[in-house]
């Protein structure tokens, strides 16, 4: 496990010699300890990013060249793919499957955008059509600058790879940091870039906190992007941080995402991705669906089959095989959750399953899956994220009803919908208000595909190529291509 900070092209101790602990959450266990980057340290790594961009000609590469080097990191991670996800599932308590999968994402997004930076090289610049012969005009897209980056603990080295790979393949260079409870992997994607030979100064990565190292990014002068995924209320500090200097700003938040489930639709089928929907990384994924609402006609079946099956999961250590649910990835997320679950309780929600820590589980911070009925509409429980293995249900008469209850949100970051008839599942997904909308399943998460919400869920988009235009500005070249003079001011004939 690497423990210092990675900051133009060398591995260096913090300036103030801080370190954080290292914890893993399913033996409460301290298993390393880590830099705690200064903004001091982040200084030394803005600068480094911002003689790289201005100096050092990254961003002059051609967009085949700044390719390659995505290609060897992703091929560097698929080399150690199954190393790297067992240090995610130590670091955040993810089953062992869930990590694998997360590592060859990150892998594949280095990928694809190895092959958007060609594809800049093919298309370097636009005509613009002028009503004025004598002028032409072309639009082209550059690197915005120096990038800096601050990720989430729920996806460590996924969420760092959806910023730095579009990043790059624009010509930014980029200052990174990783959550400060799940930074290892983060650190080994600086390992493996500084084996594929990425120029100096290009990819810079600081651990520790953020209200000191993601502070200092945020306010730093020679950083002139911030991408930013997390929660609502740090999002809109950075946004506000951004506003003095102008930054440009892409946001990804939270949400708290409805899923309409019709009266036509497969029980068992819904119930497969209602449990996706919400368990799949112990539940901490901004999009999971965790308001449900199912129609009147199947509500009572389908609730049974849910309890069923969720009470069938098999709870324990990420590198435990056949292991479903792991731990959370705290325990301050663990008591955030579990107050959740109390506070549904007392407003008036049934907790028909899960709820409290599984019985043989004197360690780590593990939790029931757990499933509320009755859930108050008014209630923080299905208003607001909790963040955790916890699925709101409610029924619903009719399209009209489910459609209202689903956009009644301040957030819009995702939502679903299930039905055999293709007409309603088509309507209901166009009168969502949401960014990314699901029909027949919940969060299938495609590279190619753009992320992000309306609302309060974020501003701007991340993956596919929207992802590449949070790094290029518009620059507009316009020429006076005429022989004959302008002739404002000086008038051909006082001329001569």
């Amino acid at each position: 496990m690497r423990s210092e900070l990675y900051i133009d092209g060398q591995w260096v101790k913090p300036v103030k010699g801080g370190t954080c602990e290292v914890i893993n959450p399913a033996t409460e266990e301290v298993i390393h300890r880590i830099a705690a980057a200064t903004a001091e340290d982040v200084d030394l790594a803005a600068t480094a990013a911002r003689r790289a961009f201005d100096r050092d000609g990254w961003p002059k590469l051609t967009g085949a060249q700044r390719a390659g080097y995505l290609r060897a990191i992703a091929d560097g991670i698929r080399a150690r793919q199954a190393e790297i996800a067992r240090l995610e599932v130590l670091d955040n308590g993810k089953p062992f499957p869930e990590a694998d999968w997360d590592v060859a994402d990150a892998a594949g997004c280095f990928d694809f955008y190895a092959g958007l930076a060609e594809q800049l090289d093919n298309n370097p610049e636009e005509a613009i059509a002028l009503p004025d012969a004598r002028f032409t005009s072309k639009a082209v897209r550059e690197p915005i600058g120096v990038a800096g980056a601050i990720i989430p603990w729920n996806y460590p080295l996924l969420m760092a790879a959806w910023k730095v790979a579009p990043a790059l393949a624009a010509g930014c260079t980029v200052v990174l940091k990783p959550a400060e409870l799940t930074s290892l992997t983060a650190l080994e994607l600086a390992a493996v870039a500084d084996e594929a030979g990425l120029p100096a100064g290009v990819l810079n990565i600081v651990t520790g906190a953020g209200s000191i190292a993601g502070q200092a990014i945020i306010d730093h002068r020679q950083v002139d992007k911030l991408a930013f995924t997390g929660s609502g209320p740090v999002g809109s500090k950075i946004m506000a941080a951004a506003a003095r200097d102008i930054k440009r700003v892409s946001l990804e938040l939270g949400g708290k995402s409805p899923f309409v489930v019709f009266e036509d639709a497969d029980i068992d089928k819904a119930v497969e991705w209602i449990m996706f929907g919400i368990f799949w990384n112990q539940g901490q994924v901004c999009s999971a669906t965790s308001r449900v609402l199912v129609h009147e006609a199947i509500y009572g079946r389908l609730l049974e089959r849910l309890i069923e099956e969720t009470n069938r999961i098999k709870i324990g250590n990420g590198l435990d095989e056949g292991t479903l649910l792991g731990p959370l990835v705290s325990k301050r997320q663990y008591d955030q959750v579990v107050a959740a679950i109390e506070g549904a309780r007392k407003a008036g929600a049934t907790v028909a399953c899960g709820g409290t820590r599984p019985q043989g589980f004197d360690r780590g911070f593990y939790l029931r899956p757990t499933v509320l009925t009755d859930v108050p509409l008014e209630s923080d429980a299905w208003k607001e994220e909790i963040f955790g293995p916890v699925v709101c249900m409610r029924s619903f008469k009719t399209e009209e009803e489910a459609v209202e209850l689903a956009n009644d949100s301040r957030f819009g970051l995702a939502a679903a919908v299930m039905s055999k008839d293709d007409t309603r599942a088509e309507r209901v997904a166009a009168a969502f208000r949401a960014g990314i909308v699901w029909i027949n399943c919940s969060q299938p998460t495609f590279t190619e595909a753009p992320w992000g919400g309306y609302k309060e869920s974020g501003i701007g988009r991340e993956l596919g190529r929207w992802g590449l235009d949070n790094y290029l500005e518009t620059k507009q070249i316009t020429r006076f291509a005429s022989e004959d003079p302008w002739g404002w001011y000086i008038k051909p004939e006082a001329a001569k």
